[in-house]
């Protein structure tokens, strides 16, 4: 657990939260170094494969350094995030570039910043990386992300491996595929990929990808292409609520089975590397009690953290106050929209203004996906290191967000 309570007093690592709460306006997301560092080298130990931190997930800059420094390469999806695993020390070499929308500027700055590899979600895009690469006198490092059709049993927004779905090229196409490559002068395959979803818990799903994976690299071996690369992507399930926990001993024995130590394998996690980690600390607003529902309003919401809102997933409360007596709450952000709502008729000690409250597993897809809907700040980051703690990222100032916007001059006075 990440957060724990000593003498009724909440902490992470060596840190008071209490302590905390009152020199820092929440609400702020606050992250524990030692849990990232444990869940790396879990997941590398375990499994004994690279590692490519999926930089969506949490792309804070210390996040980033920390998990470089650990030996982590870069699974990125934009220029930006190129840019921020190249500021963080993360080799070319080790950065793999996804996205099934890349524009031409995104493929020439990947190019040109020479990272290990492209991966490609179509053949209009494998034509256009040729063509861009032939422009610049270039070789272009590729690999192919492919759509195995397999479902991975989660949220259905957060599913990509299905035929339906927008990612990766189909298997019924890897003739055509290795055809093209094989036509093509400017491109270099290294090897396949593919990413079928996030939250997939189940290791059965885990080994029929696998086993298509393998088909698919023999296949395309047959067809006369040579490659070592096998990256897996990511989508390791962690608990938010009861889920079962993934057991990577099972997927590493499966690794073994199906691939026999033949290719470099490769994974992706984002989630798994940093959810747990990470806690939102967020102050009672309101405490609005009826006939009906009784609701709480904290200084978090949708804005803060989207995914209740957009994927209506829960996450764990915890309140700082120890009242012996519990009334179930509704707790909700203040956002004018009637989906800002963390959890409905939930049991909590019985609450006050002023009280603060941790919201847990938030450090993926917490701050990333955060908005300045309603005319609110960002919120502050920070780390945790031991007994220490440093501000990662400052809490926006609202008069520098209304300066972004320009007002043209015909409508000032």
């Amino acid at each position: 657990m990440t957060l724990y309570f000593k003498n009724n007093i909440p902490f992470i690592e060596g840190v008071n939260l209490d302590d905390l709460s009152k020199t820092i306006e929440t609400p702020f997301y606050v992250y524990s170094q030692k849990k990232i560092i444990d869940s790396y080298e879990h997941i590398k130990n375990t499994l004994n494969t690279n590692i490519y931190y999926a930089l969506k997930a949490n792309s804070n800059q210390a996040i980033v350094t920390l998990l470089k420094s650990l030996g982590a390469g870069a699974d990125v999806v934009s220029i930006g995030e190129i840019m921020r695993a190249l500021d963080a020390g993360i080799k070319p070499d080790k950065i793999i570039f996804e996205g099934v929308g890349k524009s031409k500027n995104d493929i020439e700055f990947a190019l040109n910043k020479k990272i290990k590899q492209i991966n490609v979600e179509s053949i209009e895009e494998l034509e256009m990386i040729n063509e861009i690469a032939y422009s610049l006198k270039m070789i272009a490092s590729i690999g192919i992300r492919l759509n195995p059709d397999i479902d991975g049993l989660t949220l259905d927004k957060i599913s990509t491996g299905r035929k339906k779905d927008k990612f990766g090229i189909s298997f019924d196409k890897i003739n055509d595929i290795c055809a093209l490559i094989k036509n093509y002068q400017n491109l270099n395959i290294k090897g396949i990929s593919c990413h079928i979803g996030s939250q997939i818990n189940d290791p059965s799903i885990y080994e029929k990808v696998f086993i298509k994976m393998k088909k698919a690299a023999e296949i395309m071996e047959e067809r006369g292409l040579s490659f070592n690369h096998i990256d897996l992507g990511g989508g390791f399930g962690v608990t938010y609520e009861d889920e079962k926990e993934l057991n990577l001993k099972t997927i590493s024995n499966l690794l073994k089975k199906i691939f026999n130590e033949k290719y470099e394998i490769s994974f992706e996690p984002g989630r798994y590397l940093v959810a747990k980690a990470g806690i939102l600390i967020t102050k009672i607003l309101i405490v609005k009690e009826d006939d009906h529902v009784n609701y709480i309003i904290t200084d978090a919401g949708m804005q803060t953290l989207l995914r209740p809102a957009l994927y209506n997933v829960k996450h764990n409360i915890v309140p700082f106050s120890k009242n012996k007596k519990s009334k179930k709450y509704t707790i909700a952000g203040p956002i004018c929209e009637s989906t800002d709502i963390f959890l409905k008729n939930f049991d909590l000690p019985i609450q006050s203004i002023g009280n603060y409250l941790a919201i847990y597993d938030t450090g993926a897809y917490g701050f990333v996906m955060a908005s300045n809907y309603n005319t609110r700040n960002l919120p502050t980051e920070i780390l945790i290191n031991e007994s220490n703690h440093a501000i990662i990222r400052n809490k926006e100032n609202i008069n520098e967000i209304i300066k972004k916007d320009i007002v043209p001059t015909w409508l000032k006075d």
